[in-house]
């Protein structure tokens, strides 16, 4: 069989806000080549089975995730569930994936975004460069892009697709120029808001044989309202169902009747176990979330949905408007998982036989030999980022932990970092905050006690810290009033995050009521929610810290837009590791600070 010419590189797939935007048509590409039977005798048979790996989430996790980040649940057949501990690094997700390649003429990789930003340090420092680099030897076919994605802007966005060095931190290798993702990035709801034309290429078509598989990609429609406003501007995000229709009408169109859609939004399974049965049709079983309506309306003409966001696993089917059941598929994040999909395509109809599809997720264990190039790419970024990683900021006496579990509403290590931006926000001449707000999706790592490196056990270094605050954003302090204060609580379990809350680490001092047995704005007890033990006064005007993301309205609390009085500060990060500098020596460690602030009622 001869060789698979190299992919042409488009030379603009995506243009910068502010030089104008858009539409690149879709690229078609074919897979490297590999070696499998088929359905129906192999090449000329009828049916192929076409291998979809796919996994989502992985935020730079070049290195093997540790602490809960690098844990998985697994259900067992008596019904108990084991911690499965050591899992993931992309060293171990590339042998992975390669192994299950094998015997697969027919196979395809695609990703659900959210590959870069909220990075750790040896791909962060660098502006997940390695991270793409990693994807690109991963033979990535395909990823839609996921709100992370815009962490930087869509100017970096171009970048991280098109290749060149960073504007302001210039090349990272001497003699060496970033060559961009190998595989295009696909985001069919991200338009500019005059031409409405897409910001990337909405779908993608692979093809191998005569084989054809459209993709596309869509990021979830509130993507705006979590990630900074100024990288975004003049960009609307669009329903994730009336695009994800629209596009695969063109694709039919084209003759292209086997579909894909890569969708950053997600689902909530009524287990954290990642082979639970999320089609089990007991009562509180199966599975929760926006997923559930997007899937219930994306056209029939789609054959599976490949999902992330909710950083959860699963692989269920939910049945599209026709009735019929459809595979809809998350691998959880950090590379701890990827899925496996067999689509068994029909030559005659060019379709997808969906009573055929089957999918599972699979475990990336540490048991399979590292990956060399992913070793030698990880040492590599390393040694450039050990100057600045390895520097000691702090000890701890045991690990800190961030579970990931959606319902650990309150977590400890976000009890230190709210209390680490209270303290530093408190002196009179740094703003006067009386208690400190901090966003759950901020905080990226656990704190873990035994060493990464060669620091010693208890050590927190510069890069281990990099992992929890990565984002790098300004504090600020603000004026809110009483009543403000207890909106912003609402808005946790109300509005855009009344089906997937989410629950604001606060600083010691501030402490309420939370009644999940009601639902919306119900469910915060106002009568409890109480500053050292005095009740909130909805007259009164209190100064609260918080990161510029949240005071801009982020993660939908809205009523934070209506502060006054702002005053700018450090970067969370500083405030973060002065903390630690201040509360731990050697001698004296840092202990895993108690929960308790917020009262759970279930």
């Amino acid at each position: 069989m001869a060789a698979t010419p190299k992919k042409k590189r488009t030379a603009a797939r995506i243009l910068a806000v502010g030089a104008g935007l858009a539409t690149v048509g879709a690229l078609v590409a074919a897979l490297p080549a590999g070696a499998s039977g088929t359905k129906g005798g192999g090449n000329h048979g009828r049916y192929v089975d076409v291998q979809l790996l796919s996994f989502n989430d992985l935020h730079g996790n070049l290195e093997p995730p540790t602490g809960s980040a690098g844990r998985l649940t697994r259900l067992k057949e008596d019904g108990t569930t084991e911690t499965l501990n050591d899992v993931g690094g992309v060293e171990y997700l590339a042998t992975h994936l390669r192994q299950a390649r094998q015997g697969n003429r027919y196979s395809v990789t695609a990703a659900a975004g959210d590959m870069i930003g909220a990075s750790p340090l040896v791909s962060g420092l660098f502006h997940d460069e390695p991270t793409i680099e990693a994807l690109n030897k991963l033979k990535l076919d395909v990823s839609s892009v996921g709100n992370h994605e815009f962490d930087e802007g869509a100017r970096e966005l171009a970048r991280i697709q098109n290749g060149g060095c960073h504007p302001t931190a210039g090349c990272f290798e001497k003699g060496k120029r970033f060559r961009g993702a190998d595989f295009p990035y696909l985001a069919a709801n991200v338009t500019n808001e005059k031409s409405g034309k897409p910001l990337l290429d909405p779908y993608f078509v692979w093809e191998r044989n005569g084989v054809k598989i459209g993709f596309i990609g869509v990021t979830l429609e509130g993507t705006a309202n979590i990630v900074s406003a100024e990288g975004i501007k003049g960009l609307k995000f669009g329903d994730e169902v009336e695009t994800i229709n629209k596009y695969a009408k063109v694709l039919e169109r084209k003759g292209v009747k086997s579909i894909v859609a890569l969708l950053h939004e997600g689902g909530l399974p009524a287990s954290g176990a990642y082979n639970y049965d999320c089609d089990s049709p007991g009562p509180g079983n199966g599975i929760s979330g926006p997923i559930v309506d997007i899937a219930k309306n994306v056209s029939p003409q789609v054959d599976a949905l490949v999902t992330g966001h909710t950083h959860q696993a699963y692989a269920c089917t939910i049945p599209d408007p026709a009735g019929k059941p459809r595979t809809v598929t998350s691998a959880a994040s950090f590379g701890r998982l990827y899925t496996d999909t067999t689509l068994t395509y029909d030559r005659r109809t060019k379709d997808i036989v969906r009573t055929a599809v089957a999918s599972a997720n699979h475990v990336v264990t540490r048991d399979v030999p590292k990956a060399a190039d992913m070793t030698r790419l990880i040492t590599r970024w390393n040694a450039l980022a050990a100057p600045i990683a390895s520097r000691p900021v702090g000890f701890i006496s045991a690990d800190i932990d961030n579970p990931l579990d959606a319902t650990a509403y309150e977590k400890p290590l976000g009890n230190l970092i709210a209390d680490a931006q209270l303290e530093g926000m408190a002196p009179a001449d740094k703003g006067g905050a009386q208690l400190a707000l901090m966003n759950p999706g901020g905080v990226r790592a656990p704190l873990v006690h035994k060493a990464s490196g060669a620091e010693g056990d208890g050590v927190v270094t510069y890069g281990e810290a990099y992992t929890v605050q990565p984002f790098t954003n300004m504090m600020t302090a603000v004026d809110l009033t009483g009543a403000q204060l207890i909106t912003t609580l609402q808005q946790q379990v109300s509005g855009a995050n009344q089906a997937a809350p989410k629950i604001l680490q606060i600083s010691k001092g501030l402490t309420y009521t939370l009644d999940m047995t009601k639902t919306g704005a119900d469910r915060i007890v106002v009568s409890s929610v109480k500053l050292n033990g005095e009740a909130i006064d909805p007259s009164k005007t209190y100064r609260v810290a918080m990161n510029e993301f949240l005071a801009g309205g982020g993660d939908g609390f809205a009523v934070l837009k209506e502060h006054k009085n702002k005053l700018v500060g450090a970067s969370d990060l500083d405030l973060f590791t002065a903390y630690l500098a201040a509360h731990s020596t050697a001698t004296a460690p840092l202990a895993p600070p108690a929960t308790g602030r917020i009262t759970v009622v279930k």
